[in-house]
């Protein structure tokens, strides 16, 4: 079976543009080749807790695309199951002009179901930023929607503005509670050294 079968997935703003679906195999062999560079965009505790050999931490929250078209012709995004790695390579198709840009099927989630190894750490990691993040507009809507309701109509308001912020999140890609969640002490975690030289590396 060809490992490195792929789909595309059209660009609208650039119909000659296309993002490559990739299956885990594929990455790992492009891995041990040393044929790209691949982007974890999950949030830092993520990565921390579990990540793949040899790939460079590129968080969703704040994603920066400097250095990549210098280190490599092909750049691969991964995230947990797959969305966010799409919205970076969306971004990516004009940042990195020249670049080939792929999204690794399924994610980690993906890569650990077909045997592949990963680094975990022995640190105990409780909630992901990401599901604090969901918890704290969950809880605050629910406030929201319960002030308004029982005390006061304004409480609405508080529902409303999750609503409105949850919007400009996926929109924009920027979510400001989810950075400023990624700060607080409880968060944060050890710097994890990335692949030298920005290449990357064997995950065996």
């Amino acid at each position: 079976m060809n490992t490195t079968a792929s789909s595309t997935i059209p660009n609208i703003t650039n119909p000659t543009s296309a993002v490559r679906e990739v299956e885990p195999a594929a990455v790992a062999d492009w891995l041990r080749r040393g044929e790209c560079i691949v982007c974890d965009v999950r949030e830092p505790d993520e990565h921390a807790a579990e990540h793949i050999d040899g790939t460079t931490l590129r968080p969703l929250s704040k994603l920066d695309f400097s250095g990549l078209k210098q280190v490599s012709p092909r750049v691969v995004f991964h995230c947990k199951g797959g969305k966010r790695s799409a919205d970076a390579a969306a971004r990516a198709l004009a940042a990195l002009p020249g670049v080939e840009v792929c999204t690794m099927v399924g994610g980690i989630e993906a890569w650990k179901r077909a045997n592949l190894p990963t680094i975990r750490t022995t640190r105990a990691v409780g909630m992901t930023v990401l599901q604090q993040t969901q918890l704290a507009i969950g809880l605050m809507t629910l406030t929201g929607l319960g002030i308004g309701f029982f005390v006061h109509p304004a409480g609405y308001a508080l529902s409303a503005l999750m609503g409105a912020g949850l919007t400009f999140a996926g929109i924009t890609g920027f979510c400001g509670l989810m950075n400023l969640l990624a700060i607080m002490p409880w968060n944060r975690v050890p710097t994890i050294a990335q692949a030298p030289s920005g290449t990357c590396q064997s995950s065996r």
